[in-house]
């Protein structure tokens, strides 16, 4: 292979990396933005600790974990590669001979290491104003360190999932449901925050005290997913990277579009935040096949997507569970509607894909929901999940953290 194509290939794949990197400020945007004042420093507290502890776990372990090296017709379901700890370059790894010169070893790491850190970010939003940040804490090591290199080893480590042909392009099950579903189990054990359901049991909106961050965390995140899904492309390749920044960005768009058009419709009014939402719904459901797409087919999935994101808030809401930035609904129902639509549109479309589709989000879900709820279930009848009434009604910021985010906040409280 030519130097300056390895180079440049390794170019893109590192800017990616970074990109990818950037989604982290746009996490916590988001989350700070939607929820109260009171809570802020224990929200960025929360998303420090997922990248950095995330990247040192990954390193650790997570990496060898996840590409164990398979065997041609090898199940591998729990195969690990633990021989030592801590990642050290094979031979070749520096040269086209490693990744068809798409990057290095070095490069390969980095990126892989920046999505298992994603995982544990959209349980943060899910369980936050409410949880205890030590438990938390101990949640995301098991699950950034074990559940998601596991299951991220069944396809794109090339085991059983990748055998039986179940596609993933850039992570809607792999990323997103593999978060989803342990923010389902999380909401489920913690409850509801104060307030959140009247007497007559009817949700109440808690409004987040910045939406127009809320707002600057989704762009944010919307130029995350160029280095998100076009450095799935593994390469700087032309033709299929264009493609997927293009099926990527109108996936958004459509999503934005049909959250706004059928909450209007629903609640009379044009909500910022649903609209906000659509957006992230579109960018998760196009993420599975996002290099098998015509743009058509992406604005029919993205809007769909954005469908969806209301149906599914509405729907979180009558469960009588609270998620207050709709973790669940953007990154594991439309996590799920992504994966199943490689099934229905594109290049692979067809009924025996969209069984095998469902199988795998059926088995990575099973797998999700008994291994986050027994590191949850031991958490909660051990060291407890939840904070105080009192902790959570002043505020987490000063009671385990002992700040504030706004200098100001609590003289003006006075």
């Amino acid at each position: 292979m030519d130097a300056g194509l390895f180079t440049a290939n390794n170019v893109w794949m590192m800017l990616a990396t970074a990109l990818v990197f950037f989604m982290h400020t746009g996490f916590a945007f988001l989350e700070i933005g939607l929820t109260r004042q009171k809570n802020t420093i224990n929200i960025l507290f929360k998303n420090i600790f997922i990248i950095t502890g995330g990247l040192l776990l990954y390193y650790a372990f997570g990496f060898n974990l996840m590409y164990p090296g398979f065997e041609d017709g090898d199940m591998g379901i729990l195969k690990f590669s633990m021989d030592s700890f801590g990642i050290g370059a094979p031979e070749g790894g520096m040269t086209p001979d490693y990744a068809d010169g798409g990057y290095t070893w070095w490069t390969d790491f980095l990126f892989q290491g920046m999505f298992a850190a994603t995982a544990a970010t959209i349980v943060s939003g899910a369980v936050a104003e409410r949880i205890k940040i030590g438990s938390f804490m101990i949640f995301t090591v098991f699950y950034v360190g074990l559940v998601y290199p596991i299951v991220g080893a069944w396809k794109w480590g090339g085991g059983f999932l990748d055998s039986w042909g179940f596609y993933d392009f850039a992570g809607s099950t792999l990323v997103h449901s593999v978060g989803g579903w342990a923010a389902l189990v999380a909401i489920t054990l913690l409850g509801a925050r104060i307030g959140k359901f009247g007497s007559d049991g009817k949700p109440k909106a808690i409004p987040g005290h910045n939406i127009p961050l809320a707002t600057a965390g989704v762009l944010i995140l919307w130029l995350g997913w160029f280095g998100f899904n076009g450095g799935s492309v593994l390469s700087a390749d032309p033709e299929l990277t264009s493609l997927v920044l293009v099926t990527t960005s109108l996936a958004a768009a459509a999503g934005g579009f049909g959250a706004f058009i059928l909450s209007t419709i629903l609640y009379k009014n044009l909500d910022l935040t649903m609209f906000l939402n659509g957006i992230l719904g579109g960018l998760v459901g196009i993420t599975a096949g996002a290099d098998l797409m015509s743009p058509n087919e992406a604005i029919v999935i993205g809007f769909i997507a954005g469908l969806i994101i209301v149906l599914g808030v509405a729907l979180i809401d009558k469960l009588k569970l609270d998620d207050p930035v709709g973790a669940v609904t953007v990154h594991l129902i439309c996590g799920i509607w992504g994966t199943l639509a490689v099934g229905l549109f594109g290049n692979l479309a067809g009924g025996e894909q969209f069984l095998t589709q469902l199988y795998g989000v059926l088995i990575i879900g099973a797998f999700c929901i008994v291994t986050s709820g027994i590191i949850l279930g031991v958490l909660k009848a051990t060291l407890g999940l939840r904070v105080t009434k009192e902790e959570e009604l002043e505020g987490l910021d000063i009671h385990e953290h002992g700040m504030d985010a706004y200098s100001d906040f609590r003289m003006n409280q006075h």
